[in-house]
């Protein structure tokens, strides 16, 4: 974003792992994202390695048909909608950072511990993989872009303590399978405020011979069942898959892609809440950092790639970095405290939730006798309006 904004400036990115490698699951990346990613030039490497879906299915817990959203360039909007698996995102990532900021743009085996800012430059002191000081670095600003553990945020906040976990933990996971419902479609199975939920959705088609499909899968159920967040837990299939033991319905069985899946990881779903600034002088946050919040509507990713374009934005347009910090700041932190806040409360789900209620979580058979398409519409609405999924 930097770059492409022509703002004249020297780019390092300073990552704690020793080594970059194409980790994670599956990722959304809805309309309001890519239309960041395609300003940058990057939408034909994106759609050669994800699937773009042309809807959102909404199923109730009994994999009855409840609502249907268009995404993407279905439902009108300028950007695809891509589904892909988070390692090929990062891995197109590094390589256009690589072409255009240098090779040496990526500095691994640095852990920030502290950065120090001052009138006219920050320092920022780090640790390498052993733990061993490396020697500080100097610079006219710095953006912490190191995540819901972000040690740079608890230096500013030390005394907010850990991530809110709120009693739904997380299972993921990607299965090869045949490709259901015509290979193009998102789908939310069962609500948490009334059942468990699985999202399930396809990454990448024709991975192999056989005609199979990366399927990508999140379960989440109400549970005591959690950890400290890691990334790369691997999770336990006897904690969780009798949620969805009987889940075997004629247009998927879901109760086999969990038993199939090459992996489980298992996490918390965990968030913060929103806090009052951002910015420190010349020091700023970015992304879940800034703002963590529920995955839930593909908002995690999106929310921070736009965070990056409104930084650039305002680094161009404030010859002062703490001045433009201070405009990145109220041009994004009202917007994403109110999704991190509806995440909570309204997220997608609770179309399916909804339903379940009204139906006492029985079979219906007929989803327009149970409830007006209008108010199913009027949900989806309310949460793509916060989100700022219907611009652009």
């Amino acid at each position: 974003m930097l770059h492409a904004s022509g703002l004249p400036c020297r780019v390092r990115i300073y990552e704690a792992v020793p080594e970059i490698k194409a980790l994670g699951v599956g990722i959304n990346l809805q309309s309001h994202a890519t239309r960041e990613l395609s300003a940058l030039g990057l939408e034909p490497a994106l759609r050669a390695v994800s699937v773009e879906p042309v809807e959102q299915l909404f199923f109730s817990h009994h994999g009855q048909f409840i609502f249907r959203e268009p995404i993407g360039l279905t439902a009108g909007f300028a950007s695809p909608h891509f589904s892909i698996h988070r390692g090929e995102l990062h891995l197109i990532l590094l390589a256009a950072v690589r072409e255009r900021l240098g090779p040496d743009a990526i500095l691994t085996g640095h852990r920030v511990v502290r950065v120090d800012p001052n009138e006219t430059n920050v320092t920022l002191h780090f640790s390498g993989p052993a733990g061993v000081a490396r020697e500080p670095v100097t610079a006219d600003v710095a953006v912490a872009c190191d995540g819901i553990n972000s040690t740079i945020r608890q230096q500013f906040y030390p005394l907010e303590g850990s991530p809110v976990y709120h009693g739904i933990n997380m299972w993921r996971g990607v299965t090869r399978a045949k490709p259901f419902l015509g290979g193009a479609s998102a789908t939310r199975i069962g609500g948490l405020q009334t059942t468990n939920k699985i999202v399930v959705y396809p990454i990448r088609n024709d991975i192999d011979n056989d005609g199979n499909a990366l399927i990508n899968w999140v379960a989440e159920a109400v549970t005591n069942i959690h950890e400290p967040v890691d990334w790369s837990k691997a999770g336990n299939l006897a904690d969780f898959y009798h949620f969805y033991a009987d889940w075997t319905f004629d247009w998927l069985d879901v109760a086999a892609l969990i038993r199939d899946a090459d992996f489980t990881l298992s996490y918390p779903m965990v968030d913060r809440d929103p806090v009052e600034r951002w910015s420190f002088g010349r020091v700023t946050l970015l992304g879940d950092a800034a703002h963590p919040m529920y995955p839930r509507g593909g908002n995690g990713a999106a929310q921070a790639i736009v965070d990056a374009r409104a930084i650039a934005t305002a680094l161009l347009a404030h010859a002062e970095p703490a001045a433009a910090f201070a405009a990145y700041e109220a041009n994004r932190l009202p917007a994403t405290s109110k999704i991190v806040m509806m995440n909570r409360t309204a997220p997608p789900d609770l179309i399916i939730d909804t339903v379940e209620r009204l139906t006492g979580g029985q079979r219906f058979a007929n989803i327009d006798d149970v409830i007006d398409r209008s108010e199913l519409q009027a949900i989806s609405d309310a949460y793509n309006h916060t989100a700022d999924a219907r611009k652009g």
